[in-house]
């Protein structure tokens, strides 16, 4: 892939990806906040990507979280946009709105502003869901980056997700 305009990492991360959960015969979904795009740009820089790639949902906003993904507005108020709570909503409403078997959320604070003592710029949180999965289990993580800028963040946050849609063992496609 040396014609892209991504990250190399970004792209070879993306091509493991693919090649992967088709080897599984699995369809994924992603839902981006502050990545806006980029995981779904690096998949789709992949000739073939569209065997794999269901759909992605770019939810910047909390009226978008809620209209297309349907995140409750007391979950996002309660916890925040940046929380395992509304990472693990949007997931579940990524598999909810598509055919996915796995899906990924993102949310955080890519900066440089928008962040406070307890969520710092850099803060970000992650959530898969699957649908032949048992939904009581929650597969979500908060990574703190630190403030290494809004493009850095972004992409340490993209290489996350991209890792998280990587099938596990046991992992099979949906009926």
């Amino acid at each position: 892939m040396t014609d892209s305009f991504l990250p190399a990492e970004l792209v070879e991360a993306a091509a493991r990806v693919i090649e992967a959960n088709r080897a599984a015969g699995r369809r994924i979904a992603v839902a981006e906040s502050c990545t806006g795009g980029l995981v779904a740009a690096a998949l789709t820089e992949i000739p073939g990507s569209s065997d794999v790639l269901e759909a992605s949902l770019v939810t910047y906003s909390n009226e978008a979280k809620h209209a297309l993904l349907h995140v409750s507005n007391d979950v996002i108020d309660t916890f925040g946009a940046v929380s395992i709570a509304v990472a693990w909503s949007m997931a579940q409403g990524a598999l909810e709105v598509t055919h996915a078997d796995v899906a990924v959320a993102i949310t955080g604070i890519a900066g440089p502003g928008g962040g406070s003592e307890k969520k710092p710029v850099g803060t970000v949180v992650f959530a898969r869901a699957e649908r032949v999965g048992d939904p009581a289990d929650v597969v979500a993580d908060k990574h703190l980056f630190g403030d290494i800028g809004r493009s850095g963040i972004r992409l340490q946050a993209a290489l996350c997700a991209l890792d998280l849609l990587m099938p596990v063992s046991g992992d099979a496609p949906g009926p």
